[in-house]
């Protein structure tokens, strides 16, 4: 065979396989979504993931014209759910809601949690950014964040903090909080933040630093009272309700909310989702019914996302360090 014709026979064949590789890529472009995608939620309904999911999964809807399931899989901080998305098919019909509680807390504090939440899944965009929100039993005679501290330490250590369970974003916000203030509370496991917040409201705990979305409802009900938030001292994410900063200089310990796919999402599927998301998150309605829940809309690349995962999963590696919190 002349060598120059195998050669340039050799091109065409790569120049042809490329051409049909983008043909199907621009294809699957076009074609997705064609049916009702699953949205994973790792918590149960109510909890402040399943709110800001539903939110954003309204309004995503129509912007992909087409309907999308929320899936509630509660257990193990997230990991029960995450486990089974990240065992899912990778095409785009089964999503994952991600937070720092199933992706950073869980893979440090849950022996259940065996993913690697930086190698088994596709990154696709983060969604929000949240304040926790520090609230009491509206009966305590506290006002302030200086107040509870003050009272937790002269019940020594007869006062309780509830949470959504061990390992949970609220566990260790208030045991970061307790080493910030230097006082002791008793901690109170329930299996899910709304359920946590549903015993401070009966006045069976205290007080609970919980993911914004999961209290303000009853805070502006008058079933809890709002303290402070724990984004920066400068910020003011729920209104003109102080940051606990503003009392302990440097506290800061917040959560995020980001959506992944299983590993090996056709890129041409994350193009549309990016796209959809990146539309929907800049919605005015959205916005404006996050702003009850101190969420902050944060759309951005998947890299971007890989990158704020990092830092997070580091600033949590020391917040549980100092904490003392061990694996389960």
């Amino acid at each position: 065979m002349n060598p120059h014709f195998s050669a340039t026979r050799r091109v065409l064949l790569v120049a042809f396989a490329s051409l049909i590789a983008t043909t199907r890529a621009l294809g699957q472009t076009a074609a997705y979504p064609q049916r009702p995608i699953k949205l994973i939620v790792p918590n149960a309904p109510a909890s402040s993931l399943d709110t800001i999911a539903r939110l954003v999964s309204n309004l995503l809807a129509p912007v992909l014209q087409q309907a999308i399931v929320v899936d509630n899989r509660a257990g193990a901080s997230g990991a029960l759910g995450v486990e089974a998305g990240r065992t899912s098919a990778a095409d785009g019909y089964t999503l994952i809601v991600a937070s720092s509680s199933s992706m950073t807390v869980a893979p440090l504090l849950q022996r259940a949690a065996r993913y690697d939440p930086m190698q088994d899944f596709d990154f696709i965009t983060l969604l929000a950014q949240l304040p926790n929100a520090l609230v009491c039993y509206p009966a305590l005679p506290v006002h302030s964040v200086a107040e509870l501290i003050a009272w937790a330490k002269a019940k020594e250590g007869r006062s309780n903090m509830a949470s959504a369970g061990i390992g949970s974003v609220s566990h260790l916000a208030g045991v970061a909080l307790q080493s910030a203030g230097g006082f002791q509370s008793l901690h109170v496991p329930y299996k899910g933040g709304s359920q946590g917040v549903a015993s401070v409201v009966s006045g069976e705990t205290d007080w609970v630093l919980t993911p914004a979305p999961a209290a303000m409802g009853l805070v502006a009900a008058g079933r809890l009272r709002l303290l402070a938030h724990s984004m920066a001292a400068d910020t003011q994410p729920l209104g003109d309700t102080p940051a606990i900063a503003q009392t302990l200089p440097g506290f800061e310990f917040s959560s995020w909310i980001g959506l992944m796919a299983p590993k090996g999402l056709p890129s041409a599927v994350s193009q549309v989702l990016q796209q959809a998301l990146s539309q929907t998150l800049q919605q005015p309605e959205l916005r404006k019914a996050f702003e009850p829940h101190g969420a902050v809309p944060s759309p951005g690349t998947p890299q971007a996302f890989r990158e704020f995962l990092v830092q997070d999963i580091e600033r949590n590696r020391k917040a549980i360090q100092l904490a003392g919190v061990q694996p389960e």
